[in-house]
């Protein structure tokens, strides 16, 4: 319908085989390309001058004059004819979308990334309004649903920030709490640093799997061996984290369980169990309840996810009137028959209002002290290049798996995709180092050591090596690519620099490769590398060793049925 696409990625994805056009970007260079967006949009007169009086611009806001295409392309790395029609097509085009994920997110400079884009947007008036605005797609389901609550260390429930002393003191009476946190909680990577250095003594991990999905992940399984009290929250048994645990306790799964859920348009919907709990497994707000109600914590009596809900929508609503964005106290009252047949709505859904606009923030009212956006400067990094001899390390997801792989590794039509984990490699850079397609390479970062199948592709920029962030110890024997990122994180936000490592890579030479195929799960034993994948009537497993092999027979025969 005349749409017009334009990718932005270090690597080319099949997306941006659909793009009219692909910038791709050198990592972290972001916020230079936006950066320079906004110099240029500001430089052209494109400024919206109605919107513009509803914006708090900071000290630092790019000057007038003309932008330097040419700093920007040293910066990005990307052609400045290019970045010159990036910029022209953001200028002309009214309705302008721009939607970005973890590439951005997962970044030392994340935060600056993230306002970078909004700035652009705001100065332009291209918010708030039917086809345009900025868009954040968060990597986890529920995500905003989770942040309703209050499910971040710097966060109180409803949207209301910890460090603010006011909404400290409302929350504490709203609780009457004899006592409150005066200060954030430690963020995912201080808190696991934390947990090494023994300030940690005792840990609760609920529906994750830190062992592989945090940076230095090998830091963070010697944290967890070393913590004298780890409890596991997790539908799955065995993972690289419950092996670590003191305490397994069994939780719901998804689809067994009540609550609610947030999506991106700030609609909660009822999500209603349709499986019954198996075994032992309980619901994660039972399971916390129960622990606070044997630690002495008054307040904690629910007996079902309704009085949880009202209680949630009543304090949105304390001491609200329209000042906050968060407002579900139309809800605050709800009776267990009315929760259970409520209907999807859109906050904020105040007591005494019929319904909420769609949109909010169209008449450039923000939720802010003076109710003005604020466009606040940003630190534009350098560029960036791998020491001599080391690639820059992208990691990311493939199409049919999902985080650390504990559920969608097991089902056979989801591996069929990518059975082994792999390293995407540019061809000059495998012609250099001697790899061919489906050779077996180390990548290595300090001690970490991942040992992948080489997968040659010309979507993968020279320089840079693509691994997904998948696979984790059932299904691989070194393929935990986290192992090798740095503990770096935005000092801003804490999250995690997941997208950015330095490795060095070269070829594994295996003195002998195999292929098992087994009714029952195989034994690798003795194999340096392996990877195991479920087949609809058993497994399948790639293999190799660096040790010659004399007597395959009585290898074989070692009861492992493979």
């Amino acid at each position: 319908r005349g749409t017009r696409i334009i990718v932005i990625d270090p690597r080319r994805s099949a997306t941006a085989e659909a793009a009219d056009l692909y910038l791709p970007v050198l990592p972290d260079g972001d916020v230079a390309l936006f950066a320079g967006l906004e110099a240029y949009l500001r430089r052209s007169g494109l400024v919206d001058q109605r919107f513009a009086s509803h914006l708090e611009e900071g000290e630092s806001k790019p000057q007038r004059g003309t932008p330097n295409i040419a700093e920007v392309a040293q910066n990005t790395g990307l052609k400045q004819a290019d970045i010159a029609m990036f910029f022209d097509l953001f200028g002309k085009t009214e309705k302008v979308v721009t939607v970005w994920s973890q590439g951005v997110n997962q970044s030392t400079s994340g935060t600056d990334k993230v306002n970078a884009i909004l700035n652009c947007h705001l100065i332009t008036g291209r918010i708030g309004q039917p086809g345009m605005g900025p868009f954040s797609v968060t990597g986890q389901p529920n995500a905003m649903g989770g942040r309703e609550v209050g499910g971040l260390a710097n966060m109180l429930a409803a949207h209301m920030n910890i460090e603010d002393s006011a909404a400290r003191d409302r929350v504490q009476r709203f609780w009457a709490s004899p006592a409150m946190a005066s200060r954030p909680g430690l963020k995912a990577v201080d808190l696991l640093k934390a947990v090494s250095s023994g300030k940690i003594k005792a840990l609760w991990i609920m529906g994750t799997n830190p062992a592989v999905s945090m940076p230095g992940a090998d830091d963070v399984t010697t944290a967890l061996k070393t913590c004298p009290f780890v409890v596991v929250s997790d539908v799955v048994r065995e993972t690289d984290t419950t092996r670590h645990a003191h305490v397994l306790l069994p939780a719901a799964a998804w689809g067994e369980k009540d609550g609610t859920v947030t999506n991106s348009e700030r609609r909660i919907s009822r999500q209603r169990g349709f499986a019954p709990l198996p075994g032992e497994a309980r619901a994660d707000w039972d399971i916390v309840a129960d622990v606070a109600r044997r630690m002495g914590f008054a307040g904690f009596n629910f007996q079902t996810p309704a009085e949880i809900f009202a209680e949630h929508a009543a304090l949105s609503g304390f001491e609200n009137n329209g000042l906050r964005d968060f407002d579900i106290s139309a809800h605050a009252t709800v009776s267990p028959a009315d929760y259970d047949a409520l209907i999807p709505f859109q906050w904020p859904s105040p007591k005494g209002g019929e319904r909420t606009t769609p949109r909010l923030i169209a008449d450039g009212q923000f939720f802010t002290a003076n109710r003005k956006a604020q466009v606040l400067a940003l630190k534009t990094p350098g560029k960036t290049a791998p020491s001599p001899g080391l690639f820059h390390l992208n990691t990311g997801r493939i199409r049919d798996q999902w985080h650390t792989m504990t559920r969608t590794g097991t089902v056979p039509r989801l591996m069929g995709q990518f059975g082994e984990p792999f390293c995407e490699i540019h061809p000059q850079d495998a012609d250099n180092m001697g790899v061919f397609p489906a050779s077996l390479v180390r990548v290595q970062a300090g001690n970490s050591v991942a040992i992948l199948r080489a997968r040659i592709s010309d979507v993968q920029a020279q320089g840079q090596v693509f691994v997904p962030m998948h696979w984790s110890g059932p299904f691989a024997a070194s393929a935990r690519i986290n192992a090798l990122v740095p503990s770096a994180h935005d000092p801003v936000s804490g999250q995690p620099a997941l997208k950015s490592g330095q490795v060095s890579i070269g070829l594994f030479d295996a003195a002998w490769y195999g292929y098992a195929v087994s009714q029952r799960p195989p034994s690798p034993e003795g194999a340096e590398y392996w990877a195991v994948s479920p087949l609809s009537n058993g497994f399948g497993m790639e293999c190799a060793g660096l040790a010659t092999v004399t007597d395959w027979a009585a290898r074989a025969d070692d009861g492992s049925g493979t």
